[in-house]
């Protein structure tokens, strides 16, 4: 494992391009690391990432993981239905309002994806060791802000119309604006990496606590 350097860079701005390549390296890393572990489990990688949303949540709405994910609504629908039939998440009705339909990870799950990430965790671990906990706590909130700031995103996103191929030959400098994007992917690409065909509406931390949410298909 590569050591942390000791020396900070030179300057802030060389110290900012230091930090977003490094979110850029981890992002994809992380997207890698999904659809490896996606396939091991039998599932595509966007469920996997639905189940660990929904692992994160609790029991939940279709509807909130729907405005978290930027899904719409019926690639979500579909998506709990594959999850459903694969026996990794069940729909119940809320107990507190009958006309709520709740979706939560079954208990086996955890112990059944575990493994895979098992040698991961236990290197980031020895990681969290070399940093007191004011350098942890510098760490979540920097990246609880960049959530947020990918939330906002993902709003944007939604009110985008996808880019074509011809378009994309026309302008011969979507390759360099790329790079420069990466200031809006500095999150995990659990928040961010998502489609951006839904009407544009602001995503919300999931809760279960909403009006009632009849977008699954159970009755």
């Amino acid at each position: 494992m590569s050591k942390t350097p000791h020396r900070p860079p030179a300057s802030r701005p060389r110290l900012l391009t230091v930090l977003d390549e490094a979110i850029r390296k981890l992002s994809a890393q992380s997207v890698l690391i999904s659809d490896l572990v996606a396939t091991r489990v039998g599932l595509n990688s966007t469920d996997l990432e639905c189940l660990d949303l929904l692992y994160l949540a609790g029991a939940t709405t279709a509807g909130r993981l729907s405005a978290h994910t930027g899904l719409t609504t019926g690639a979500t629908t579909a998506a709990i239905d594959r999850l459903e039939r694969a026996g990794f998440v069940r729909r119940r009705r809320d107990p507190d309002d009958r006309r709520v339909v709740l979706v939560e990870v079954l208990g086996h799950c955890g112990p059944h994806i575990e493994p895979f990430y098992r040698p991961l965790q236990e290197l980031l671990t020895r990681v969290n060791r070399r940093y007191d906990n004011a350098e942890l706590m510098t760490v979540v909130r920097y990246l609880t802000e960049a959530l947020e700031a990918g939330a906002h995103h993902v709003a944007w996103l939604q009110t985008q119309p996808a880019l074509s191929h011809q378009r994309c030959r026309q302008h011969s400098g979507v390759a360099e604006s790329f790079g420069a994007s990466a200031a809006a992917r500095a999150v995990s690409p659990r928040a961010t990496a998502v489609p951006a065909r839904a009407a544009a509406r602001r995503p919300r931390p999931l809760s279960h606590k909403e009006p009632a949410d009849v977008s699954t298909r159970r009755k």
